[in-house]
């Protein structure tokens, strides 16, 4: 049976992927938690700002939308519009003591972001971070990896931006409707439904063994080849690509944000001068960085594991859930040349995203939702196969403005599922912003990471030519070089 969907043509139910993100909410080390910091070119007004994200909600269903899961799992988890919201709970405001500076601003992101969000409650928060040098103000908000994905989360946020500082005013869009159901009402509603859903499935399951069996009959060499490649995809997909480095393995509660600024024509010169993308270029920088880092504390590393998320949305595919999969690097620690560098990471990413078992994550998925939690949670520890993340969004191409403030730059921060460290690349209005959010007891000089990761992007825009460009570490003072009127 199809699922139904909302108003807003989201499906009701959560799938397998959501569903996995939703349960690790309750473990700090499993937490799906994303964060977006903007920092905003003054401080807007409350009520506006409170205003900006009810108009917001009444629009992307999904921030009135709470998750009820079934007493016993006879029916998928569901969406459904919080009867109890209230905007005043997830809109908030804190004040910085005065000039306040950005490391401030990306210490209480950590805060949030280590915190559990309410899963009885629509699964978001957004924070008005004011006190800031010169006037400024930064919003977090903060988001379960169970409502959407980065690329979906840019489309569902798009309500909440102007296109410029005073825009005429919009029409408010009608209040969601509610609707008040238990845990124990959707274990009903699924006992009811069973006798359905069972001959539904039994239809389904001899549907595909017809056709399955249809295609053998017709060509058995071409169907037993084809399966015999899939496997092999598979196992290709699940293999870690590389060695763990020594220095990265310690997993703790603790985490920090290090940030830098790049002009974007700037890092698509260098890739293209190098024959690669922006995203190879991005990667690059990134390996860089970590040679860096380990020559310098004397563990040299030829490779490491690197997982990359690839967005598997179409046009027609709607802003909420998450629609991406993972595929595994060896990333060329060792190599010096930035360019060779570009090369090899472009090699790896074309043969990687041409793998038939590409959408394994979601074929697997419905298996492992069910699972029970410890079961779960044990398996995803043997399993994690990378020391790093590394995500690419690309945002607005132009300015942009909330409640009457400018966004001068947004950072994005990602979960540590395991992982030593998250770096995400953000693209907007001619700024890529690259965010690494590592845990503390892998990387555990702060200073020498920083220097490292500024000196292994500039490594890389060199190769945009001469006078070579440069990263910024990200800072107030680093934004007035950029700022327009």
């Amino acid at each position: 049976m199809a699922d139904s969907v909302n108003a807003a043509g989201l499906p009701d139910q959560l799938s397998a992927v959501d569903y996995l993100l939703h349960r690790g909410e309750a473990n700090p080390r499993t937490r799906s938690g994303i964060l977006s910091l903007e920092i905003l070119d003054t401080t807007p007004d409350w009520e506006r700002f409170r205003a900006t994200f009810e108009a917001a909600s009444r629009k992307a269903l999904r921030l009135r939308e709470k998750v009820v899961v079934p007493t016993l799992p006879t029916a998928a988890p569901r969406w459904v519009v919080d009867p109890d919201f209230t905007i005043d709970y997830h809109v908030r405001r804190i004040r910085v003591p005065e000039p306040g500076t950005l490391r401030e601003v990306l210490d209480q992101a950590e805060l949030l972001l280590q915190a559990p969000l309410d899963i009885s409650r629509p699964l978001w928060t957004a924070t008005l971070v004011e006190g800031l040098a010169d006037g400024r103000a930064a919003t977090l908000i903060h988001l379960s990896h169970a409502v959407t994905d980065g690329v979906g989360g840019v489309e569902m946020f798009s309500q909440l931006y102007d296109l410029e500082r005073d825009p005429p005013p919009k029409p408010l869009a009608p209040m969601p409707i509610p609707r008040d159901l238990s845990a124990d009402d959707l274990m009903r509603e699924g006992i009811n439904r069973l006798p359905l859903t069972v001959a539904g499935g039994v239809f389904g399951t001899v549907s595909n063994a017809m056709r399955i069996a249809g295609r053998i009959a017709g060509d058995p060499v071409s169907a037993a080849s084809g399966a015999f490649d899939y496997a092999r995809s598979s196992l290709r997909m699940m293999q870690q690509a590389a060695k763990p480095s020594p220095l990265l393995l310690r997993r703790s509660l603790a985490s920090r944000t290090e940030a830098l600024d790049i002009v974007l024509a700037d890092l698509h010169r260098a890739a293209k001068a190098a024959g690669g993308s922006i995203n190879d270029a991005y990667l690059a920088g990134l390996c860089g960085a970590l040679r860096r880092y380990h020559a310098a504390l004397g563990v040299p590393v030829a490779t490491l594991p690197m997982a990359v998320p690839v967005n598997l949305r179409t046009g027609s595919d709607p802003a909420g859930g998450n629609r991406f999969t993972g595929v595994n690097l060896a990333a060329p620690i060792a190599v010096t040349d930035p360019a060779e560098r570009i090369r090899r990471i472009r090699a790896q990413m074309t043969q990687r995203r041409e793998e038939r078992a590409l959408g394994l994550l979601g074929a697997i998925a419905p298996l492992l939702s069910v699972l029970p939690t410890p079961t779960l949670e044990s398996l995803e520890e043997r399993v994690i196969a990378a020391d790093v993340q590394a995500s690419n969004i690309p945002m607005y191409p132009g300015e942009t403005y909330i409640a009457g403030a400018k966004v001068l730059r947004q950072y994005g921060l990602g979960p540590l599922p395991g992982v030593a460290m998250m770096v995400v690349l953000l693209s907007r209005d001619g700024v890529c912003t690259i965010s690494v959010r590592y845990d503390r007891a892998a990387i555990t000089d702060a200073e020498l990471f920083a220097r490292c990761l500024h000196e292994g992007f500039d490594e890389v825009l060199a190769l945009a030519g001469d006078p070579a460009p440069h990263s910024v570490p990200a800072s107030f003072t680093s934004l007035a070089a950029t700022e327009g009127p």
